[in-house]
C-alpha cells in the first residue's frame, strides 16, 4: 500500500499493521477510541478516518469500530475498512484471543482462576455486577499471577468476553483493584497519590484474530507503557508464543493528547 504522508498520521494510535481489510495499532493512554458526550472529534476513530481519507475533504472514506479500550487503557486496537470486514470481526469475536497484563493492589488468594459474573451500566456510566443472569449480561474474565510484590500483583488476563469495564469491575471486586483506577478502587486521600501510582495498570497486550480476508489466524502485539515498570519489573515481551501458522506483529509504544478523562460514550461492539 501507498505510504500515507506523517502530517495525517493518527496521534495517540501508533499503526502497526493496516491493509485493505482492517487497520491495527497502539493506542495509548489517554487517547479517547470513539466519541463522548464532551467530545466528538479528537478520537483514535476520527483522527483514523482523516487517515484513511489523505486530508481529501472530499472523500468518504471511513474506518468502523469492532471494539473499544477504555480510555486510561493502552494497547492493541483493531478497526475495519468496510461494514462488510467489521462485521465478520464482530461475528467472529468470542473466537479470538485477547491478552491483558494488569497490576494490581494486593495479593489474589488464588495465584489463577475464572471471575464470572452479569454486568450492567447505570445512567451515571458505573457498571455494577452481579450473580442475577436477570441484571446484566455474562461476562467472563480468566486471570493468572504472574509476579508479586509486598503491596502488588501482577497478573495476565484472558478476556473471554468484552464488556464495558469488564476487568476492572471483577477485579475491584475480587478486592484487588487496578492501580490507578480511581472508578472502581479506592480514591486516594487528596494529595496522598504518589505520581506513579496515576495512570491506570492496564493494558492490552496481544490481539489475535481470524484475518477477515486469508483467514489465517495473525497476533498483533504492543509493549507495555514504562509506568509498569515503575511498580513491578518483568519481561512484559514474553508472551506466550502464537499459534502455528499465524503471524506476529509488535507495536511502538505511543503518547497520547492531552485529555480530560471522563465516561465514554458506550459504543456498539465488543468492548473491554
Amino acid at each position: 500500500m501507498k505510504k500515507i504522508p506523517k502530517k495525517y498520521q493518527p496521534r495517540g494510535f501508533a499503526i502497526l499493521h493496516e491493509d485493505l481489510d482492517i487497520v491495527v495499532g497502539n493506542k495509548a493512554p489517554g487517547a479517547l477510541t470513539v466519541a463522548a458526550k464532551w467530545n466528538s472529534d479528537d478520537t483514535v476513530h476520527s483522527a483514523l478516518n482523516s487517515y484513511v481519507r489523505k486530508g481529501n475533504p472530499r472523500s468518504n472514506k471511513v474506518v468502523y469500530v469492532v471494539h473499544r479500550l477504555d480510555q486510561a487503557t493502552s494497547g492493541v486496537l483493531v478497526f475495519a475498512k468496510t461494514e462488510e470486514v467489521m462485521d465478520f470481526l464482530k461475528n467472529n469475536w468470542k473466537t479470538f484471543t485477547k491478552t491483558y497484563y494488569a497490576i494490581v493492589h494486593g495479593k489474589m488468594a488464588k495465584k489463577s482462576g475464572t471471575i464470572q459474573s452479569f454486568l450492567s451500566e447505570d445512567e451515571d456510566y458505573l457498571v455494577h455486577s452481579s450473580q442475577n443472569a436477570e441484571q446484566g449480561k455474562l461476562a467472563i474474565t480468566e486471570y493468572t499471577v504472574l509476579k508479586e510484590t509486598d503491596k502488588f500483583s501482577l497478573l495476565k488476563i484472558n478476556l473471554r468476553t468484552g464488556k464495558k469495564n469488564q476487568i476492572r469491575v471483577h477485579l475491584a471486586g475480587e478486592g484487588h483493584p487496578i492501580v490507578g483506577d480511581t472508578k472502581y478502587g479506592k480514591s486516594p486521600a487528596p494529595g496522598k497519590n504518589p505520581a506513579p501510582l496515576k495512570e491506570l495498570r492496564l493494558h492490552s497486550a496481544e490481539l489475535e484474530i481470524t484475518h477477515p480476508h486469508s483467514k489465517k489466524r495473525v497476533s498483533f502485539r504492543a509493549p507495555v507503557p514504562a509506568y509498569f515498570r515503575s511498580l513491578i519489573e518483568y519481561n512484559y515481551n514474553s508472551l506466550d508464543p502464537v499459534s502455528l501458522g499465524s503471524s506476529s506483529v509488535l507495536a511502538q509504544e505511543v503518547k497520547a493528547p492531552s485529555q480530560p478523562k471522563r465516561p465514554e460514550r458506550n459504543p456498539k461492539g465488543p468492548q473491554k
